[in-house]
């Protein structure tokens, strides 16, 4: 699969985007949510990776920019809030397919992922 993961934070950023393509993805990283609907418009993309808080464009908004020019690209939230109901209920109400905490191990994430984008991952994750 092919990931875009976009955070601000580059260390984040750097260890989910290396994680994944360890796991075998091709997967690329933004900081800048500004680039994102360019990125997407000459790259593969089978899910898309945000923050919810990030400057210029936050997740929020960037999810209804995405969804008007891709609206069946997964999309998944990436945030450090934790577990927020009233975040969840919102990015899902942008159009959000799943909510992942940063909070979680890699291997966590990685099946929060998978299940999100309707594939199991290994037993090896």
């Amino acid at each position: 699969m092919n990931f875009l993961v976009v955070d601000d934070n580059r260390l984040l950023n750097r260890f989910l985007t290396t994680y994944l393509r360890g796991k075998g993805h091709v997967a690329s990283s933004l900081t800048d949510s500004t680039k994102v609907e360019s990125w997407l418009d000459l790259n593969p993309c089978d899910g898309l990776i945000l923050d919810i808080g990030m400057p210029k464009i936050d997740g929020l908004t960037l999810i209804s920019q995405v969804r008007a020019t891709h609206p069946d690209l997964p999309i998944v939230m990436f945030t450090g809030l934790g577990y927020d109901e009233d975040a969840m209920q919102a990015a899902r109400k942008a159009g959000a397919n799943g909510y992942v905490s940063k909070g979680l191990g890699p291997s966590e994430i990685y099946s929060a992922l998978m299940r999100v984008l309707g594939h199991q991952p290994s037993k090896a994750a």
